[in-house]
């Protein structure tokens, strides 16, 4: 199954999630509707957390690091 968030900068990702949040905040979608949202909005918010935790592990390694260069 193709997620087509996964091909989205963690910007727009983030993004995305603000519209839906917003969305089902506004009370006037269909459930049916409203439960496809928070599907994806769920699955968005995986793939932003694993990218910010890819992204302090990064920064973790940098650091150790430049601390092995002291």
């Amino acid at each position: 199954m193709d997620d087509p968030s996964s091909e989205l900068t963690f910007e727009e990702a983030l993004q995305r999630l603000e519209q839906i949040v917003g969305r089902l905040e506004n009370n006037e979608t269909a459930l049916d509707d409203c439960i496809k949202s928070y599907e994806e909005g769920v699955a968005i918010a995986r793939q932003c957390l694993e990218r910010l935790e890819r992204a302090e592990l990064r920064v973790r390694k940098l650091r150790i690091d430049s601390n092995d260069d002291d």
